[in-house]
């Protein structure tokens, strides 16, 4: 072999080493779209999963809306956790029953006052194991509990993690943790 070819051959193999250190790594995480689910008769207004906020869902409603993203782990692993916090209406329809015409003087009060009975949660919540990162879905229960899952599966599947009722009632008094 002559000196020439040699050193082409010496070229060409640190050359294919050096590009191998270009190689885009595989994310450990992605950002994955929040949907939420109310099985209660409560309305929640707004919603977060670790600081990224959720759309808002009416009583019994949810699912079709998305907001974009929770950061979450290419891979379950044990001991997942989500921080959810959320407002919750407890009385959503109470508008009905406001004074007319609506955005009145009288309105806006009755709207001020009915705020007041906003209630504010934050749980550090499990995530449901999953194979594959999907949408991260946020249950919202009776009692203030919330489910979490995310993965490439959704509500009314057989291999969903989860399958509560889309109405569920809250009980006369709920466990204290």
């Amino acid at each position: 072999m002559s000196n020439i070819m040699i050193r082409a051959l010496l070229l060409t193999l640190i050359s294919g080493l050096s590009l191998q250190g270009c190689a885009q790594p595989k994310p450990e995480r992605l950002g994955a779209p929040i949907e939420g689910y109310s099985h209660t008769s409560a309305a929640i207004n707004r919603f977060s999963v670790n600081g990224n906020g959720g759309p808002n869902i009416g009583p019994y409603g949810g699912g079709g809306k998305q907001n974009c993203c929770a950061p979450m782990p290419v891979k379950w692993h044990p001991g997942l956790t989500v921080v959810v916090e959320w407002e919750k209406d407890p009385n959503p329809h109470d508008s009905g029953n406001w004074p007319k015409p609506r955005y009145s003087e009288a309105w806006s009060k009755a709207a001020r006052e009915h705020e007041t009975h906003y209630t504010h949660h934050r749980a550090v919540v499990p995530v449901a194991r999953y194979e594959e990162l999907g949408m991260v879905n946020v249950h919202f229960l009776p009692c203030n509990q919330v489910a979490v899952s995310a993965g490439a599966t959704y509500p009314g599947r057989p291999d969903y993690p989860f399958h509560f009722p889309q109405k569920m009632e809250e009980p006369a008094t709920c466990p204290t943790s």
